[in-house]
């Protein structure tokens, strides 16, 4: 919504002249899946913008103890938009959380932490704005079911694309992108041009500003859109907007859309590849035409920061077991802690389509897309800065086929972890560069730590199918 609009009056006279029957107020829980409830526009006034709006915190994953549960919702002027998906005209607006006692935000809301970031940015005197461009892939599948109990465990896939159905018996219209070979080709391989524009037009109505949409290199409807850069807070809340609008598309023509960084064997996961930087006085401080790639001394030294900490970002930027599906050898995904100029086998890539110094950026490649942006773009934000203010070098550029090296020189080469529980380990020793002008709490933290090893543990504890393949004959 436009500043000059951004007003609880001008919220509710934007809703009367939209004809807006519905209005929705939406939070992030603290994995990052967005939560609502809707009432109808009669029942909703200037107040609740200033005396908040009341809800269960104790039933919000991460949130409150049952004995402390009542919370307040305070929603945000700027963020109010007409659906662009729901059938009966609605106004939904993101809220911050509050407590009711104290009136001030509550310290576990994701986009509290940051707003925190973006102050902290401001504070260091080191820039004034950071902008973010996160590259969020997704699969469209025409099915997806799984269970797991006491006696079986199974999940099921299936995509009128994906390659394995290239035989299927009877009439069958063929045209399916082989594995690794989704990237970029032309309908009818591509099977899903139509439904990402309508993707992309609904992202429009929503108010975000998208760039591209296209195949990706998996079969099975492998996709990717990508929206303009923007502000830290910003992005991660229009990274809110682009999961819920690709999902209630893709159901709404009988798909299924997830963003589960790898759900297929033997083919490429999704990722969310993160481009970033750092500007000050509305100048890029990323760019010096002198540096390797054109990079600053300043933006090398954020790229230090970023590989030195990416252990523990990843406990944020890749925080699903399944995250470590995806960052393994072999599937162009990026596990090496290098940064290099085009090369997309390292951690940090630097994009060089481009000599204009406003496009100088870093790309950060090992996030995914179940992360939660309100917390893994601060951690992010908060290892870069650490290398700023540290002038931490990062390892020598390798612009090498990574993946072809051997010996000694592969061996140099630092990776990312192996496992979600090699990340929260990496936290737990790594977290001082977080907790760094209060962005980060140690109670945020902790609580991270223990609902992430609750997952941990629940899958350690359930038989893998293979596992019958490898040992039901011993």
């Amino acid at each position: 919504m436009a500043d000059s609009e951004a007003t609880p009056a001008g919220v509710l006279r934007k809703a009367q002249e939209a004809g807006i029957k519905i209005i929705d107020v939406r939070f992030v829980d603290f994995p990052g899946t967005w939560q609502h409830f809707s009432m109808h526009i009669s029942e909703f006034d200037e107040s609740a913008f200033e005396e908040g709006l009341g809800f269960d915190g104790s039933s919000i994953r991460g949130f409150q103890a049952i004995n402390e549960s009542d919370m307040l919702l305070l929603p945000d002027p700027h963020t109010a938009t007409i659906d662009p998906v729901l059938s009966v005209p609605t106004m939904y607006l993101v809220c911050d959380v509050i407590d009711p006692i104290s009136r001030q935000p509550y310290s576990r809301d994701p986009r509290y932490i940051a707003r925190k970031a973006e102050a902290y940015l401001a504070q260091t005197g080191i820039a004034d704005a950071s902008y973010w461009g996160p590259e969020a892939e997704f699969f469209i599948f025409n099915s997806l079911s799984f269970d797991q109990n006491s006696h079986e465990g199974y999940y099921h896939i299936d995509s009128e694309e994906g390659i394995w159905n290239s035989g299927a018996p009877g009439p069958n219209l063929a045209y399916r992108p082989r594995t690794k070979e989704g990237y970029f080709p032309v309908p009818p391989v591509d099977k899903f041009q139509d439904l990402r524009s309508e993707m992309l037009l609904k992202l429009m109505d929503a108010g975000l500003a998208v760039e591209v949409q296209h195949h990706e290199v998996a079969t099975a409807g492998q996709s990717e859109i990508d929206l303009r850069f923007d502000t830290l807070l910003k992005m991660a809340d229009s990274m809110m907007t682009y999961k819920y609008v690709v999902k209630n598309v893709a159901a709404q023509h009988g798909y299924v859309a997830t963003f589960m960084p790898k759900p297929l064997f033997q083919d490429n996961g999704s990722g969310m590849h993160v481009h970033q930087s750092l500007w000050k006085d509305g100048q890029t401080l990323m760019a010096d035409p002198a540096g390797y790639a054109g990079i600053s001394d300043l933006a090398r030294w954020y790229i230090g920061g970023l590989l030195k900490h990416a252990p523990a970002v990843l406990a944020f930027a890749a925080p699903t077991t399944n995250s470590y599906r995806r960052l393994v050898p072999g599937y162009e995904a990026p596990i090496n802690l290098v940064y290099s100029k085009r090369n997309r086998s390292a951690c940090v890539r630097i994009p060089m389509y481009s000599e204009n110094p406003k496009s100088k950026r870093i790309e950060f490649r090992s996030p995914d897309p179940t992360a939660n942006p309100y917390l893994a773009f601060p951690a992010m934000l908060m290892a870069g800065l650490d290398g700023v203010q540290n002038k931490i070098e990062p390892p020598s550029p390798l612009d090498k086929d990574i993946y072809e090296l051997e010996g000694k020189e592969k061996a140099r080469i630092a990776t990312v972890p192996g496992s979600l529980g090699e990340s929260l380990q990496a936290l737990k020793r790594d977290q001082a560069f977080l907790l760094k002008g209060g962005v980060f709490t140690e109670d945020v933290i902790n609580t991270w730590i223990e609902l992430k090893q609750k997952e941990i543990d629940a899958m350690a504890l359930r038989p893998h199918p293979w596992e019958f393949y490898l040992y039901s004959d011993a």
